[in-house]
């Protein structure tokens, strides 16, 4: 495993950082989910990024999360980054969702409780919300912090101009946010836009979710949409109609730069995004240990030249997912 500091930070990462995102809930295999976590951990992967509403149901996989570490990894604490965050809906009510003092701080406690955990390593606001001032959020944070239940704070999916506001806030008080998490793929490049320049002026890492487009940044799609993939399923963040034709088509395009790299389309698309230096780290979500293995297989060709990325660049054009 390779390492990089998260921004200006003394914190390193692993350039591959595991999300429980999906398949590691109540409704999923739980040895299944166990055997990914150990197997991560002993490839390098130190870091493992939660969220209170990570399931399904929302709260699960904290729960099963600190199962295994207490059953297996308890004696190794101290060589993992545990990150969790609050900010989208998690319970009834007006303080189960959001960005106020009150959901975070009780949020925070839960997320303790269900792993098992003095505190995290990572604590991350979920998301901007427009109805709470970001100088209660961000208060919250920087007690989160001074009470001990955090090591670290950082922020997901924040626009740039409520980013930079926030990023003031904690500077000032001296808890500087160590990351900016946000969806980035070949498909979606809006990072690039701001967030990227952001992150480096203020000293933050950023680290990368989604790095596979929900899946289509694999074969999986290559020849139409398999019965038990995400865009064939009713509900979720991948529709079918999303799968379009013309994306296809450009997979297929991508597909043959990945061969003549010898990897996999999805081996290439996370060393794709890693190839900025700006990316500290990319979270994988997989659903089974050959997922996850060809995921880490990425690591053995980080280096694009400059002919790979125009004829990549020309291939992407007009493509957004």
């Amino acid at each position: 495993m390779d390492y990089s500091y998260c921004g200006t930070s003394g914190i390193q990462l692993p350039k591959i950082s595991l999300g429980l995102w999906h398949n590691f809930g109540f409704v999923d295999d739980y040895e299944t989910a166990k055997d990914m976590i150990l197997y991560a951990f002993e490839q390098g992967i130190t870091h493992f990024d939660l969220a209170n509403n990570y399931g399904p149901p929302p709260g699960s996989a904290e729960t099963n999360f600190g199962k295994i570490l207490r059953e297996n990894l308890s004696s190794h604490r101290d060589q993992m980054i545990i990150s969790s965050k609050a900010g989208y809906y998690m319970w009834e009510g007006p303080y189960g969702d959001g960005g106020s003092r009150k959901y975070l701080m009780a949020s925070i406690d839960q997320s303790l409780k269900r792993t098992g955990l003095d505190y995290f390593d990572i604590f991350y606001t979920h998301r901007y919300d427009p109805n709470t001032p970001i100088e209660e959020t961000m208060q919250a944070l920087v007690d989160i912090v001074r009470q001990g239940k955090a090591l670290y704070v950082g922020f997901s999916n924040y626009p740039p101009v409520q980013a930079r506001k926030g990023l003031n806030y904690l500077k000032e008080r001296d808890v500087p946010c160590l990351i900016f998490q946000d969806k980035y793929s070949m498909f979606n490049r809006k990072p690039e836009e701001e967030i990227l320049s952001i992150t480096k002026e203020y000293g933050a890492g950023f680290i990368a979710f989604s790095p596979l487009a929900q899946g289509v940044l694999t074969d999986k799609y290559l020849n139409g949409i398999p019965e038990d993939s995400r865009a064939a399923k009713p509900t979720g963040f991948l529709r079918k109609e999303q799968v379009s034709p013309l994306l296809v088509e450009k997979v297929k395009q991508l597909n043959v730069i990945a061969s003549e790299r010898g990897q996999t389309m999805a081996e290439m698309a996370i060393a794709w995004v890693l190839r900025d230096p700006r990316v500290t780290s990319v979270i994988v979500g997989t659903r089974n240990m050959d997922q996850l293995k060809d995921n880490l297989n990425a690591l053995q060709n980080l280096n694009f030249t400059k002919e790979e990325l125009i004829r990549i660049d020309t291939i992407l054009d007009g493509a957004t997912l």
